[in-house]
């Protein structure tokens, strides 16, 4: 009876959890982050404001954390996506999970501007400890396997990777949302070139 108790209390508190997030992303992405009050979140939530000071301190935890989120449910889909290609490379497999990066967020331009070039925080944001008991391996943990596995060559894979997410982020935003230097399609292979230098040199 306890434990069915418990089951029920904590899918309870994830459920409110889940309603605060979903409220906070449509309305920052709706009407911006400084136009949103915790008030506003709370109200379109349906929840009381007490509830959520039981999970973020404040708006700005609550956007990190969904920054963080929505980076690292991207990366998880562009990887599964890739996985099904069944490319052998990890170069090519690397520039194929930015590739399907690049391709959803031009087609979810408020996810792009919402996350802005903070794209690092899916795979090394300090929140990712919260989010990584709902799964197995994070992204980082995925590639470094990877790298391990097959052996490959790459000096100090960590900061090599971070480098190339910080990259993508930034040319991505610049590029999508303003046209700068470039269009996105006509900006790939120049960004792609750098990519495969980061991984080989």
């Amino acid at each position: 009876m306890i434990k069915e108790y418990k089951t029920k209390t904590m899918e309870n508190k994830e459920e409110k959890e889940k309603k605060l997030l979903d409220s906070a992303f449509e309305l920052f992405t709706e009407k911006g982050f400084k136009e949103t009050s915790i008030q506003e979140i709370v109200n379109h939530a349906g929840v009381a404001k007490g509830t959520f000071y039981l999970y973020f301190k404040d708006k700005y935890e609550i956007q990190d954390y969904l920054i963080t989120y929505k980076s690292n449910q991207l990366f998880l889909k562009a990887i599964k996506h890739v996985d099904k290609l069944k490319i052998d490379s990890f170069e090519d497999k690397i520039i194929a999970i930015i590739d399907y990066l690049i391709d959803y967020l031009k087609e979810h331009e408020e996810l792009l501007v919402f996350i802005s070039k903070n794209l690092s925080l899916g795979v090394f944001g300090d929140s990712l400890t919260n989010l990584l008991h709902r799964d197995s391996l994070g992204v980082l943990e995925m590639l470094k396997k990877e790298i391990d596995d097959k052996n490959i060559k790459i000096a100090n894979p960590e900061i090599t990777l971070f480098m190339i997410i910080e990259l993508t982020s930034s040319v991505v935003f610049s590029s999508i949302t303003m046209g700068k230097p470039m269009p996105i399609d006509e900006l790939k292979p120049y960004l792609y070139e750098k990519i495969r230098k980061l991984l080989v040199d």
